[in-house]
């Protein structure tokens, strides 16, 4: 079976050394420079350091050849450059990213209604993940989820092996709302790091975020059950403590007085929770749902208040019933 992996930033890498061990894998990279440095070394030190891409995998910048002949796409570029490449692929695919598209404030399944169309098959791979840990062949579990329920169950079987167990889900919207809003969360808990506030104020945040979370999920017609789950919970729980997380760490540096911009330069990587945090804070508002912690980290990364402003804010709300 030939799978291609559509991205080769960390996380395309990481999964394609993943699925190489197993399958007939192609990792396509979109910058033809960067496509033939890595066939030729077998690194992706720019956003993998230290990762050897596995002989199996095949690397190419045409993406003809690497669509050609496979079972499924798994396009592993950000969110802001989804439309775009769907527009050059066929189904089946499924996409790793998470968050909302900038503008328009489309979560992915909607981008792939759009261009693809309601019927194709498509879905979301999502779940706690650092792509590093991947890489390096450690345990981890993860949600393949698809409006359509019998395309969940075989793409699922098409990825899950290895040390990496995949579950399926009908319940498409809730793991983009877990996967999209928890990389907010995790700039909140970040800033509550970075200002020193301790692990109670840590875990006071990502249970009210998960709070948030679950509020949000329902207003789109999320079941509650998936964002307790791999896809909402857990990857919240990571991202939000981990010291892999590149959003827990843009928090932890504007809490220390560092400027966004710089923080995004050095970071080097996508921190989708910054692109996300204005789209989740005015979907909130659509909705008419209460997202407190949401509007706060807008706020910061908007430059309307700082870091320790925000969570004096935080703390000074009326006392209320849990919920």
């Amino acid at each position: 079976m030939r799978v291609a992996v559509l991205g080769a930033g960390a996380w395309g890498t990481a999964i394609a050394g993943v699925l190489g061990a197993r399958l007939e894998t192609v990792l396509w990279a979109r910058d033809a420079a960067q496509a033939r440095t890595l066939a030729q070394t077998r690194r992706n030190d720019r956003y993998l350091p230290g990762i050897e891409i596995p002989p199996a995998v095949t690397v190419t910048g045409d993406l003809a050849e690497a669509t050609s002949g496979i079972s499924l796409a798994l396009v592993a570029t950000p969110v802001a450059g989804l439309r775009e490449i769907l527009r050059k692929l066929k189904p089946p695919l499924v996409w790793l990213c998470k968050g909302f598209e900038q503008g328009s404030g489309a979560l992915p399944h909607q981008i792939a209604a759009e261009v693809l169309g309601e019927k194709a098959r498509f879905g979301a791979l999502s779940g706690p993940s650092f792509a590093e840990e991947v890489a390096r062949g450690m345990p981890c579990a993860l949600t393949l989820a698809s409006h359509d329920a019998a395309f969940a169950r075989e793409a699922a079987a098409i990825v899950h092996g290895g040390r990496m167990r995949v579950y399926y889900s009908a319940d498409l919207v809730g793991v983009e709302i877990g996967g999209a809003v928890k990389n907010v969360m995790a700039i909140a808990a970040g800033i509550s790091d970075g200002l020193g506030l301790g692990l109670n104020a840590r875990a006071a945040l990502i249970t009210r975020g998960l709070a948030e979370i679950i509020r949000l999920g329902a207003a789109l017609g999320a079941a509650p059950e998936t964002l307790m789950g791999l896809a909402g919970a857990g990857d919240l729980i990571l991202t939000a403590t981990g010291d892999l997380s590149r959003n827990r760490r843009v928090g932890v540096e504007l809490a220390r007085g560092k400027a966004l911009g710089d923080i995004l330069k050095d970071l080097g990587h996508v921190a989708e929770g910054v692109r996300s945090a204005k789209e989740v804070f005015n979907l909130s508002k659509k909705r008419n749902v209460e997202m407190p912690v949401t509007e706060a980290v807008n706020a910061v990364l908007e430059g309307r208040l700082k870091p320790a402003a925000a969570v004096e804010l935080l703390l000074s709300r009326d006392p209320k019933r849990e919920g």
